[in-house]
């Protein structure tokens, strides 16, 4: 058997049941798809997958101009009463997918 060093790292609980679902469907062990990451970072030279920040970044209400602000107000004025809706779930979703959250 091949020598092996430990790794410990501190994850979110919600995270690691999410990846330990997705893996045993894989049939993947953690520790083997932590290898595999830790190889391609050696073969790659890096993290191997793009790091980047989202392409678009929430608004800050106290960075807006006034007019910024009520422009913005009557963006969501205009939805709501046109009915482009969405339910808070489907803005859950949309968070962690646009997140990884």
């Amino acid at each position: 058997m091949a020598r092996t060093s430990n790794i410990f790292a501190r994850v979110e609980p919600e995270i690691k049941e999410q990846a330990e679902h997705v893996l045993e469907q894989l049939g993947i062990p953690m520790s083997s798809a932590i290898g595999l990451f830790l190889r391609q970072v050696v073969l790659q030279r890096g993290i191997p997958f793009d790091v980047k920040l989202p392409q678009t970044k929430p608004l800050a209400i106290g960075s807006l101009s006034d007019e910024h602000f009520n422009a913005e107000i009557e963006k969501g004025l205009v939805d709501l009463t046109t009915g482009r809706v969405a339910s808070t779930d489907r803005v859950a979703e949309r968070m962690r997918q646009d997140y990884d959250v």
